[in-house]
């Protein structure tokens, strides 16, 4: 290049500077009379913005600078110009689908296909492109990455249509009067209108880059504090930087964002991640999960990139991601409204739709330290932009698990509201299904208070709808121990600690885990609004009057000492006697369900197996079911064969096996679902499963740890010849325990089996744990101490009951025949020594018991009585002379 070419070429580039200084004051008139700008029309204010924008273009960073130090508002109705270049140049046409992927509810999926400023293509505008063409860089598309810039000239040298654009629009204008603007652009040419449609998305893309080149000049500025700006929020930054994402976009201007959403971060993250810019970090998570879901790959990267830009910024400046990933939760909850996380198959049933995969895509990728390099590579960004090292220090903070341990966090809510979408019609008739869904929902929301206490209320709901009010009752103490967990955090109650402990032994889904992100989670309205005193307080009731309705009354008891300290600090006497006197009648009920010669039990529960693929997640997996007292095992069969009979198709059957033996998957007959449902009893803390006695099962305590329970067992009768029943001589047992995921009663009606063990006990094993159970049984009642002086004896019916089962004539078989499998001909000869020895021991013991208990029922009786005492006693001795037969040294013992 010659000298005098290049002084020319600085020569006009000098012209433009003095021009735009020339002409830079009326940009500060236009900013003093911005409501006269606002009663302008859209057409009117495009031609103003386009001025101002060609002046801001041509302008050096000292002028502009200096346009900034005026004062505060004049900076602000700076940017709100900006902001209005960005909305009257928005660019919408329907091939924005391309990129979108969204579903119709999408924010980018509203309004007008196209704003129709071209509709007046006026020498100003056209001059702005003209210049912006030649001083942007231009690509043209290609397959990979979608659409980018395309040069295009304001003339067209078609040889069919040899004029300009301008006057193509004027000559469809003055054919049409009145016509409208659909029906003008339809009129042109289809090569015309295709190049219209490009010119507009180029004059688009001009504006909203030179915006975004302004904005960073001005984020530059602000890092040295020599503007006038509000630096304790920097709404001029948060404002635009919302418009940006809010409007739709060229793929080039995405490209173009991300290292300066990197930038702006670097210089004033402490400012943009503090609480007074809640509202904004808020809405730049949500447009960057939005992004994140788009179908042009290239888009989604840049959201995945964006996001981690986050996380960089949340682990500088506070070393973790917590409240971070508040923000993302509560974002990903209102984009899951506009997202479609489902799509219909040709047969009719749904599926997981490409927006949700493509979102899960972003979230792993997220977490992905492979992938991050290269990411960061395509989006213009260095290697080390994530690193997280704050100045005077050598510490990177950045830790990829933590990022790995958010990733799953919103993964799980993801997959939790896919489950539930997906469910559908099912939960109407599976409600088991239908709880466990809102569980989940619960549990992946748990970091946000407000929505975790919405969907455990909804649960809460849905168990009252099936009268499983132990269950409810449970989802109501989670509510509360929710709020009492953020109120002892903070100091904020009468409550503490140990309070909450005891809260806990309820319910154990209660964990201090919530504690530290309470705070953290009041954002936006979030978090704060239910986590009073008196929020606790409703919901404690709730509780307990659910569990009074479940006929639990241990709980009872525990969730009014809970209410009464409140009441207590408040002096709030009537409301305390109101609690004192709901104590005194939840005792005496207590009270009556001890005394009952019949045991109370507040439940069913029953292990039940799926085996078969149509089952889905459920295929191979055991769960035990907690079901109302009244529900018997042919109750249970009926209403889940009613739920999955529905789920079958034409190429598989539904098959209950009626028994508990062991079964082997593999071996089960193709195209057969089968269903195994067997009775299961709850095992107490302290008991003995290794004893070979027959279980004695009895809640009837008075420690409320005997209500909880995660341990069930069942026996199962075999014999080593294959047969499931034979004599007593054959006749093995198989006691399983089943070890389930969390203890009952539960927020759901069935929880999963983790654990089985099994142990086997001889014929001989079972004949001695019979005897001894009975024995057990009597003994019990001599020596079960009472709790009043006129209660010191055993109850007289419930002892008259186990009597006439052990020795009354028309049931002595049951000892007899021990004594005839066990202690006659071939079976005696097979017994060890020491089984023997055993057998003889429990057989002497249970007769010595049974003449104690005779003894003690003839100390009790009236007149009524007298002759059922004779028989008892004519009992005894017929017994007594029978087993002599086989153990002689009977008689000198008794």
């Amino acid at each position: 290049m010659c000298k005098h070419e290049f002084d020319a070429r600085y020569q006009k580039h000098e012209d433009k500077l003095y021009i735009a200084q020339l002409y830079f004051p009326l940009i500060g008139q236009i900013l003093d009379e911005m409501p006269v700008f606002y009663n302008l029309n859209a057409v009117e204010k495009r031609e103003v913005v386009i001025v101002i924008l060609q002046i801001v273009r041509n302008l050096d960073d000292a002028s502009l600078v200096k346009a900034w130090q005026q004062s505060i508002a004049r900076t602000r109705l700076f940017f709100k110009l900006l902001e209005e270049c960005l909305v009257l140049f928005e660019h919408r046409k329907s091939a924005d689908s391309m990129l979108l992927g969204c579903s119709s509810r999408s924010p980018d999926g509203e309004g007008p296909v196209s704003p129709k400023y071209s509709d007046r293509l006026s020498p100003a505008i056209n001059s702005y492109l003209s210049e912006a063409s030649r001083q942007e860089v231009r690509t043209q598309a290609t397959p990979e990455n979608g659409y980018l810039w395309n040069r295009v000239s304001p003339q067209l040298s078609s040889p069919g249509q040899p004029y300009s654009l301008r006057e193509a629009l004027a000559q469809a204008q003055s054919s049409r009067i009145g016509a409208s603007t659909r029906a003008l652009r339809e009129s042109l040419h289809p090569i015309l209108r295709q190049k219209l449609e490009l010119w507009e998305e180029n004059l688009s893309a001009a504006v909203s880059l030179q915006v975004l080149e302004i904005t960073e000049k001005f984020s530059v500025a602000a890092a040295s504090h020599s503007i006038a700006t509000d630096y304790g929020k920097l709404d001029c930054i948060t404002t635009v930087c919302m418009s940006f994402f809010s409007r739709s976009q060229p793929l080039a201007f995405w490209k173009t964002l991300i290292p300066v959403f990197n930038s702006v971060f670097n210089f004033h993250g402490a400012t943009l991640m503090a609480r007074e810019n809640d509202r904004f970090l808020k809405q730049v998570a949500f447009h960057l999960l939005r992004l994140a879901v788009f179908r042009n790959d290239s888009v989604r990267k840049r959201a995945v990139i964006g996001l981690q830009i986050l996380v960089r910024s949340s682990f500088y400046h506070f070393i973790h991601t917590t409240r971070l990933r508040v923000m993302l939760t509560i974002t990903l909850s209102e984009l899951m409204s506009d997202v479609q996380v489902t799509q219909m198959r040709a047969d009719g049933s749904l599926e997981e739709s490409g927006e949700a995969r493509r979102l899960r895509k972003s979230l792993e990728e997220m977490a992905n330290e492979g992938r991050s390099r290269d990411l960061l590579k395509e989006c213009g960004l260095p290697e080390c932009a994530l690193e997280a090292v704050p100045e005077a220090s050598a510490e990177n903070r950045w830790s990829w698990l933590e990022v790995k341990n958010l990733s799953e966090s919103l993964l799980q809510a993801l997959d939790a509201g896919l489950e539930h979408a997906l469910l559908g019609s099912v939960m109407v008739v599976d409600k088991y299904a239908a709880a466990e869904s809102f569980y989940r929902l619960a549990m992946a929301y748990a970091p946000v208070p407000d929505l975790h206490i919405m969907w455990l209320l909804h649960l809460c709901d849905a168990h009252q709808e099936m009268q499983s009010w132990a269950e409810a009752a449970e989802c109501a103490v989670a509510v509360a121990g929710v709020i009492m967990q953020a109120l002892v955090g903070r100091n904020d109650a009468v409550w503490s600690r140990d309070h909450v402990a005891s809260l806990r032994k309820i319910c154990p889904m209660v964990s201090s885990a919530i504690t530290a992100e309470a705070s953290a989670a009041e954002v936006e309205g979030y978090g704060a609004s239910k986590l009073t005193v008196d929020s606790a307080v409703k919901y404690l009731q709730l509780a307990n009057k659910l569990f009074s309705q479940a006929e639990l009354y241990h709980f009872c008891a525990s969730i009014l000492e809970l209410i009464i300290p409140v009441y207590k600090s408040r002096r709030a006497f009537g409301q305390l006697a109101k609690c004192h006197t709901s104590l005194t009648n939840i005792y005496e009920s207590i009270l009556e369900q001890e005394s009952s010669p019949i045991p109370f039990t507040d439940a069913t529960y029953y292990r039940v197996g799926f085996y078969g693929d149509r089952f889905g997640k459920l295929d191979r997996k055991e769960y035990v079911y907690r079901e109302p007292r009244d529900v018997r095992l042919g109750d249970i069969m009926e209403k889940l064969s009613h739920i999955y009979e529905s789920r079958m198709d034409g190429n598989h059957t539904l098959h209950i096996i009626p028994d508990s033996r062991q079964v082997n998957a593999d071996e089960l007959q193709r195209g057969v679902c089968y269903l195994q449902i067997t009775a299961v009893d709850p095992v107490m803390e302290d008991e003995d499963l290794g004893s070979r006695k027959e279980r004695m099962f009895s809640l009837s305590t008075g420690s409320v740890r005997a209500r909880v329970f995660d341990r069930f067992l069942f026996d199962t009768p075999f014999t080593k010849n294959g047969k499931t029943q034979g004599g007593l001589e054959d006749q093995w047992k198989r006691r399983t325990v089943l070890q389930t995921e969390g203890s009952f009663p539960a927020l759901v009606n069935r929880l999963l089996v983790v654990k089985s063990e099994s142990l086997e006990f001889s014929p001989v094993e079972n004949a001695i744990g019979m005897i001894e159970t009975r024995t057990a049984a009597l003994r019990n009642e001599l020596e079960e101490p009472r709790s009043s002086e006129g209660d010191q004896l055993p109850r007289l019916q419930s002892l008259q009951r186990i009597l006439q089962g052990s020795v009354a004539v028309q049931v002595n078989s049951g000892v007899l025949s021990v004594c005839t499998a066990f202690l006659s001909g071939e079976p005696a000869t097979r017994l060890r020594s020491q089984e023997l020895q055993q057998l003889i021991a429990a057989l002497l013991e249970f007769m010595a018991v049974c003449k104690r208990a005779i003894r003690v029922h003839f100390r009790l009786i009236g007149e009524e009585d007298q002759d059922f005492h004779t028989q008892l006693v004519n009992g005894f001795q017929s017994l007594t002379a029978e087993l002599s037969h086989y153990i002689p040294a009977i008689l000198s013992e008794l």
